[in-house]
């Protein structure tokens, strides 16, 4: 007998957490422009001898001034705040330009992305 109240309060809880009355029905209008938001990608490499890049996206790096790094990143967010940076480092640069972009993005509130090879 406890089994049968069991699997019916069961059934009910399932029931109900299946349905959705609250939802608001919306018939949507059909578009043929197909827009979706990607997020930007600014791609910071430091090379070897400790030299900054940045490219935004698919276009060719630009060398940046490591004082100069964080006035470049902020201007790239202004434009986009779905901008987030992809940091690709040299293992030979010293920890410190690693924790610079690191901060850098923690002040300004962007993702970031460390690239590592397999």
């Amino acid at each position: 007998m406890t089994d049968l109240v069991f699997l019916l309060l069961l059934f009910f809880v399932m029931a109900s957490t299946l349905s959705s009355p609250n939802d608001i029905k919306i018939n949507l209008p059909t578009s043929r422009a197909q827009t979706t938001t990607r997020p930007q990608v600014a791609k910071v490499s430091i090379d070897n001898l400790g030299n900054y890049y940045v490219a935004i996206g698919k276009e060719k790096p630009v060398s940046v001034d490591p004082e100069s790094l964080e006035g470049y990143l902020s201007r790239i967010q202004a434009t986009d705040s779905t901008t987030y940076i992809a940091l690709h480092a040299d293992e030979d640069v010293a920890y410190k330009e690693v924790v610079r972009v690191l901060d850098i993005a923690n002040q300004h509130h962007m993702k970031l992305v460390v690239a590592t090879k397999r």
